[in-house]
C-alpha cells in the first residue's frame, strides 16, 4: 500500500508517525493511516518541491532529512524526533533523490540493540 503523498519507508519509529503531503494523498489510504492512529506530520506546499516528504527513518524517533525544509522538521522535532540533515543541493535536488533514495538497507535493529 502506498501513495504519492507519503513514503512509507517515511513511517517513523514504531510506525507510529508518517510524513505527508495531503493533496496527493488517496481519501482511502489516509482514512487507513487514521484509522491506525498514526500520528501525521504534514509537509507544506513550498517544502514538497525540495523534498519534505523524504524522511528516512534511522532509529525510532530519529530521521535524516534534506537541509532546507524548516517546517517540517520543526514538525518532526515538535513531534519528539531528532532530526539530522544534510546538504544536498547537488546530489538531491538536482538528481532529484532525497534521504530514503540514497540508501540501502542492509539490516535494520531495534534502536535498543544498536
Amino acid at each position: 500500500m502506498s501513495a504519492p503523498g507519503c513514503r512509507l519507508i517515511s513511517l517513523l519509529g514504531r510506525n507510529d508517525l508518517a510524513v505527508v503531503y495531503r493533496p496527493l494523498l488517496s481519501v482511502p489510504f489516509l482514512q487507513t493511516l487514521e484509522r491506525r492512529g498514526l500520528q501525521l506530520i504534514d509537509v507544506p506546499e513550498d517544502e514538497f518541491s525540495t523534498m519534505g516528504t523524504n524522511v528516512l527513518a534511522l532509529a525510532p524517533r530519529e530521521v535524516l532529512m534534506l537541509e532546507g525544509n524548516p517546517r517540517t522538521q520543526a514538525a518532526l522535532h515538535g513531534a519528539g524526533c531528532e532530526v539530522r540533515t544534510y546538504v544536498g543541493n547537488e546530489i538531491s535536488l538536482k538528481a532529484e533523490g532525497g534521504a530514503t533514495c540514497l540508501t540501502r538497507p542492509i539490516l535494520r535493529m531495534q534502536h535498543a540493540e544498536l
